[in-house]
C-alpha cells in the first residue's frame, strides 16, 4: 500500500493512503488489520480523507513494514465487523437526511402548487391520524400537537408551514433513529466478541471456513479455549463449557453427545464436534442487540418519569396556544407555541443517556442489563454476594507441591506444566506460571554458579602459590 506520512510523534503516527476514495468497507478492513497486530494499541480510519491515525508501541519500523505489507484483498476480516459497521450506519443515515433534504427543495421550487399542495395533504394523513388514535385513547400526547399544528395549517390552506413542520418532524424522526441505533450498534460492538472463522467438520477432515459460510445442519469442531459461535447440539465430544457469558455462572459445565451449546459460551477443555441449529440470527452481536433492545423495557424510574412529563406537558402547550391566540388574535404566533414543545427532546433524551452509562459501563468490565438495574445500584447501601467465587479474579497460585509418588516436586510440577500449558483455566495457568518461574530460578542459580567457578578456582590456586 502506498501512503504518505503526514505527521509523526513518539507512539503515534498519521499516515494518508494514495488512493482516488475510500469506501466504508475498506475503512473496516484497514482498521480490523491495524487493530489485530500486537503492537498498535489504537488505530483510527477516516474514509473521507482516506487517512488513517495509528498508536503503537514499540519502534516505528514495524508499523512502517506493516503499512508496506498491507492489502486489501489479503486482509480477511469477519463478517460481522462489516455487516455491523458503524461506518455503514453513518453512510445510510446521512443519505437518507440528505435524500430529505433535496426532495424539500425541489418539491418548495420545483413543482407547481397544486402538485405540491396534494403531496403535502397526503403526507399529513399520517401525522393526523396518529393525533385522532391518541385521542380515542384518551390520551393527550405529543402526536396530538403535531396534528393539530399541521391540520390548522391546512385548513387555513398554508401549506408553506404545515410542509416546513412536517419536514422538521421528518428530520427530527430520522435524527432520533439514528441516535439510537447508532448508541444500540456502540454498546453491542464493545460487548461482542467477533469470530471470523471456524473449523468446519467433513468426516475426518477439517477446513478452515468463514463464519458466513455455515449453514444449519453443518459440522463445526470447537478446540479448547475457543469461543463457539453458534447455538448447536453436541455431535460427539466431550468438554467443559463456561456459559458465564449467558448465565453468570463462572463453573464450567460438562456437554457431551446430544447436549446443547449456545454461542458465546467458551470451551475450556476437550474438544466438541457440534451440529449447528442457528447459523442466521445466531451470533454475539445480535444477541447482544436483542439483549438490549429487551433492556429497554426495563426502564429505570427516571425514565418513566421523564415520559410522564412529557405527557403532561402537552395540556399545558395546548393552554399557551390559547393564551396566544387570545393575546394576540395571530394565528401564526399562535401556531408557533404548538412548536416549541420539549416533550420529544425529554423522550429522547433520557434513553440515550441511559445507554450511554450502560456502554461507559461495559468499557470497565461492568454489564449492565438495563437502566432499572442501573438505578437500582445506586440508591444500593448494602450488596450481598452468593459465592465467594463472584469476588475473585480467578488468579490462584502455586503455593506447594506434595507427591504421592517417589518423583521428586520439580518433576511433577514439569510434568504436570506440559499437561496443562494447552488449558485456559485458571488452575491450568497457575500451574503453567509456577514451572515457568521455577525453571527461571534455576537459570539465574546456574548462570551464578558458571560465574562463580572462575572465581573459586583463581582463589585456590593464588592460596597453593601456583599463580
Amino acid at each position: 500500500m502506498k501512503f504518505i506520512i503526514k505527521h509523526r510523534i513518539k507512539g503515534r503516527l498519521r499516515v494518508h493512503f494514495v488512493q482516488g476514495q475510500m469506501t466504508c468497507e475498506q475503512a473496516d478492513k484497514a482498521e480490523y488489520y491495524f487493530q489485530s497486530l500486537a503492537f498498535v494499541t489504537k488505530a483510527k480510519l477516516y474514509e473521507q480523507t482516506c487517512d488513517a491515525v495509528i498508536e503503537y508501541s514499540g519502534g516505528e519500523a514495524q508499523i512502517l513494514e506493516a503499512l508496506k505489507k498491507f492489502s486489501y484483498q489479503q486482509v480477511k476480516a469477519p463478517a460481522e465487523v462489516v455487516e455491523n459497521s458503524d461506518r455503514r450506519l453513518n453512510a445510510e443515515y446521512k443519505e437518507k437526511l440528505l435524500e430529505k433534504v433535496l426532495f424539500r427543495v425541489f418539491s418548495k421550487y420545483c413543482l407547481p402548487f397544486y402538485i405540491r399542495a396534494v403531496i403535502l395533504i397526503y403526507k399529513a394523513f399520517k401525522y393526523v391520524k396518529a393525533g385522532i388514535k391518541s385521542l380515542m385513547h384518551k390520551k393527550l400526547e405529543v402526536s396530538v400537537l403535531d396534528a393539530a399544528a399541521i391540520g390548522v395549517s391546512i385548513l387555513r390552506a398554508d401549506f408553506n408551514t404545515a410542509g416546513s413542520v412536517m419536514f422538521m418532524l421528518e428530520l427530527g424522526g430520522i435524527l432520533e433513529e439514528w441516535t439510537h441505533r447508532k448508541s444500540v450498534g456502540d454498546l453491542a460492538r464493545s460487548m461482542s466478541l467477533n469470530v471470523g472463522r471456524v473449523w468446519l467438520a467433513d468426516g475426518e477432515q477439517r477446513f478452515a471456513v468463514n463464519t458466513s459460510d455455515i449453514k444449519p445442519g453443518d459440522r463445526v469442531c470447537i478446540c479448547a479455549g475457543s469461543l463457539i459461535p453458534f447455538d448447536g447440539e453436541v455431535y460427539s465430544g466431550t468438554a467443559t463449557v463456561n456459559q458465564a457469558s449467558l448465565t453468570g455462572e463462572s463453573l464450567p459445565v460438562t456437554k457431551e453427545s446430544s447436549d446443547y451449546v449456545y454461542a458465546g459460551t467458551v470451551v475450556e477443555e476437550g474438544e466438541l464436534i457440534i451440529t449447528v441449529k442457528k447459523a442466521n440470527g445466531a451470533t454475539k452481536y445480535e444477541k447482544i442487540v436483542n439483549m438490549i433492545e429487551k433492556s429497554e423495557k426495563l426502564k429505570s424510574s427516571a425514565e418513566s418519569k421523564a415520559e410522564h412529563l412529557a405527557d403532561k406537558l402537552v395540556p399545558y402547550t395546548f393552554l399557551g396556544t390559547a393564551a396566544a391566540w387570545l393575546i394576540t388574535r395571530n394565528i401564526t404566533k399562535t401556531l408557533s407555541v404548538l412548536m416549541v414543545d420539549f416533550s420529544c427532546a425529554l423522550k429522547l433524551a433520557m434513553p440515550i443517556t441511559v445507554l450511554s452509562a450502560i456502554r461507559e459501563a461495559n468499557l470497565h468490565s461492568f454489564t449492565v442489563k438495563g437502566g432499572k438495574y442501573l438505578e437500582a445500584m445506586a440508591e444500593a447501601t448494602t450488596i450481598v454476594f452468593d459465592k465467594t467465587g463472584t469476588l475473585t479474579k480467578a488468579q490462584p497460585t502455586v503455593k506447594r507441591v506434595i507427591p504421592f509418588m517417589p518423583e521428586p516436586e520439580d518433576e511433577l510440577l514439569r510434568i504436570a506444566a506440559c499437561l496443562e500449558e494447552h488449558f485456559p483455566h485458571s488452575m491450568a495457568n497457575a500451574v503453567v506460571r509456577a514451572a515457568k518461574e521455577k525453571i527461571l530460578f534455576m537459570m539465574r542459580c546456574t548462570q551464578r554458579l558458571i560465574i562463580s567457578l572462575p572465581t573459586a578456582s583463581l582463589l585456590i590456586w593464588a592460596k597453593q602459590g601456583w599463580l
